[in-house]
């Protein structure tokens, strides 16, 4: 008997698995193991949010089935946060729906706007789900190179002709995960001007937007005169508010995209848990002050490591947003070769770049998502343990 389609038998195993695995083995073994690998922030969700969630569970009109679209009170609050935030005015019943999370919405939304065959434009190296949510959807993934020298921006020169015949999507991500890169609105009205030209829909996925430093705000592709004739943006309370188990999030934009997802999600899942939406609603429309101090600790926790590695030779430098560092190898080394020699002489747990597809091979990355302890202890072994000849 087949058990597995042809479609997900294209997907390649999950390197974070792997590297779970690798974990798991070495704490059996004893070994005090510093995971920098998964982005899970490690601080409290802020008690006011919280304290929001458990008042609304008490309500037994909260506990039926919710909405696929997302209560009116979610879908209003993340149109005051756009309107306030980015000056951008949101049709709360057609243009913003609720998601379990911005993975789920962008997992769901391929299959609802491209057919089997259609190329979707997607930045190299890249957040993994784009790349399987293209598979998943039988599209085909065709790589935006993000390189160093261009700020880690796609060039959309480099786009072909016979490629731009039969690419739907594209999508980008900034504040930038794995690279850290940020951008301006004048990248996002070029891309904005692009996708205009060639009948493409910009999937904008801006999970970190609000976990920024150094008076950097990071902007929303909305704002761009005309942008909702061809774009969408995903947004996630998971990292700003430390959300991440509540599976909550967003996406805004043009009507009609937003309407082929509400009638896939409607036949695919029964929305998020009401309550949730309800302190979601709550994050963001009342005291922000949480979000400031959070980004005040990961802004603190980065400059250390970068220090750290800085200090063994290795070109790291600071973001002006998100919470990973994103950094070349040492000359000699694959970026496997050089996770797994870091792991082996100080039982820290990188990533290797080319998780994230063939453009971040010679690069890791590493998240800032543990106590602040465990970074300095990470910083001592890297400084005191690690034999790399540099």
């Amino acid at each position: 008997m087949k058990t597995r389609s042809t479609r997900l038998s294209n997907i390649p195993p999950y390197k974070f698995a792997e590297i779970q695995k690798m974990k798991k083995k070495a704490l059996e073994a004893g070994i005090d193991v510093i995971d920098l690998g998964v982005g899970d922030p490690d601080l409290p969700t802020p008690n006011h949010i919280v304290n929001k969630l458990t008042e609304e569970l008490q309500n037994p009109a909260n506990l039926k089935y919710p909405s696929f679209a997302g209560c009116q009170e979610f879908r209003k609050a993340v149109a005051v946060f756009y309107k306030k935030t980015y000056n951008v005015e949101l049709d709360p019943d057609t243009e913003v729906l609720a998601l379990i999370g911005s993975k789920e919405g962008i997992g769901h939304l391929l299959p609802s706007v491209i057919d089997p065959g259609d190329y979707v434009l997607g930045p190299d190296p890249s957040y993994p789900v784009y790349r399987m949510a293209t598979l998943l959807a039988d599209g085909k993934y065709h790589n935006m190179p993000l390189e160093a020298a261009n700020d880690f921006k796609p060039n959309f020169d480099q786009v072909g002709e016979e490629v731009l015949k039969k690419a739907k999507v594209m999508f980008l991500n900034y504040p930038s995960n794995p690279t850290g890169a940020t951008v301006d609105i004048a990248f996002y009205k070029q891309a904005v001007d692009f996708a205009q030209q060639h009948d493409l829909l910009v999937i904008s996925d801006s999970a970190y937007n609000m976990v920024t430093y150094n008076n950097y705000i990071a902007p929303s592709i909305l704002e761009v005169e005309g942008a909702k004739e061809t774009a969408v943006e995903f947004g996630s309370l998971s990292k700003a508010y430390s959300m991440t188990g509540w599976r909550v999030g967003y996406v805004v934009g043009n009507k009609d995209v937003i309407k082929s997802l509400s009638i896939y999600k409607s036949n695919v899942d029964t929305g998020v848990f009401t309550p949730i939406q309800l302190a979601a609603a709550h994050a963001l429309t009342s005291d922000q002050s949480s979000v400031s101090e959070y980004n005040h600790v990961y802004k603190q926790r980065m400059d250390t490591m970068v220090e750290a590695l800085q200090s063994i030779g290795i070109a790291a430098k600071p973001a002006r947003a998100g919470f990973f560092i994103w950094a070349p190898v040492p000359d000699g080394f694959t970026s496997e070769q050089f996770v797994t020699t870091v792991f082996e002489q100080t039982g820290i747990i990188f990533t290797p770049g080319n998780i994230f597809g063939p453009g971040g091979e010679g690069y890791f990355r590493l998240s800032l998502s543990i106590p602040n302890e465990r970074i300095y202890e990470a910083v001592e072994r890297i400084r005191q343990g690690l034999e790399i000849h540099l």
